[in-house]
């Protein structure tokens, strides 16, 4: 049975936070089981911070970008293999 991957990606250019502030651990971690609707990350895009919320349940099989990494819209942030 093949496992299917869901692709969280960014909506705006900005940066990639894995935690919501830089006192607090990673909001996920790779094989942590998420929830749908759990937040995974945050994109600081002209000083607006916004939650990104995987659209699927399952675990985190990698996370693509470092922690503070610029990121374009549309790039692939989180890979989700969905249960």
């Amino acid at each position: 049975m093949d496992k299917k991957i869901h692709i969280v990606t960014s909506p705006v250019m900005g940066i990639f936070y894995k935690a919501s502030s830089p006192v607090e651990k990673s909001l996920v971690e790779t094989g942590q089981k998420i929830n749908t609707s759990d937040i995974v990350c945050m994109i600081e895009s002209m000083k607006i911070f916004t939650e990104l919320r995987s659209e699927k349940s399952g675990i985190v099989k990698k996370i693509l970008v470092e922690n503070e990494e610029p990121v374009m819209k549309n790039q692939a942030l989180i890979e989700i293999e969905v249960n």
